[in-house]
């Protein structure tokens, strides 16, 4: 059975994610720093569950050494703090840093190196990175963020580029709206980006035939400007 492994899970894109895959027969692992708050989706999945922080290379290096042979790994912690550029703390912009590219750098090392041998002998590996609206326009008062994601879709472009040639498919997805929830309810009109809605097009990456590999898909809904 095929393994897919979520990094960052919570109730929101990862959860529908997460449901999406299990119906399709993966096997599914979930991390989050806290898994108290994943019994419901892992009852529902049958997903196993791991605490992991996600920028701590030792957390990171655990979790793969637990749930290495999957072979869809999906990173989409974030952190983000706010503020004018003379106000913000500088332990909050570098743990920013650390949660939205270096956790990812991580995380998509430890992939890569299970992948590869698995992919010359015939198997497959996909990874993916959950981006936003901030890695390709920086907001005022948001610079930790950006710089983050930045980062995130910089680390995405050249691991595609050299991964790509080697089997392995990497996909940036550039989340660019407000995601539909329980505490932020869409009024109808869709103009909240629909979780089950982005699973689908994670879907249709892990899915591409290689002659057509994409390595970055924006969605948004249809009303955000852009």
């Amino acid at each position: 059975m095929a393994k897919a492994l979520i990094i960052g899970a919570g109730d929101g894109l990862s959860a529908a994610l997460a449901r999406r895959l299990a119906r399709q027969g993966y096997a599914i692992a979930l991390a989050a720093r806290n898994i108290a708050k994943l019994d419901a989706l892992v009852a529902e999945t049958g997903a196993a569950a791991h605490a992991c922080d996600a920028a701590s290379e030792a957390d990171i290096s655990s979790l793969f050494d637990a749930e290495g042979d999957a072979e869809v790994v999906v990173y989409n912690p974030s952190f983000r703090t706010r503020g004018p550029i003379t106000d913000l703390a500088p332990a909050d912009v570098q743990r920013a840093l650390q949660v939205c590219a270096f956790g990812a750098f991580l995380a998509a090392q430890q992939a890569a190196r299970r992948m590869l041998p698995r992919v010359k002998a015939g198997g497959s590996g996909t990874i993916l990175l959950t981006g936003a609206s901030a890695g390709v326009k920086g907001y005022p008062q948001s610079a930790p963020f950006a710089m983050g994601k930045f980062a995130l879709r910089g680390l995405a472009q050249s691991l595609a580029r050299e991964l790509h040639p080697q089997g392995i498919h990497v996909a940036h997805v550039v989340v660019d709206g407000g995601i539909r929830s329980a505490r932020r309810p869409d009024t109808g009109a869709d103009t909240l980006l629909d979780p089950d809605a982005i699973a689908e097009t994670y879907l249709h990456l892990i899915r591409q035939h290689r002659s057509c590999w994409a390595w970055e898909v924006e969605v948004r809904p249809w009303v955000e400007r852009f």
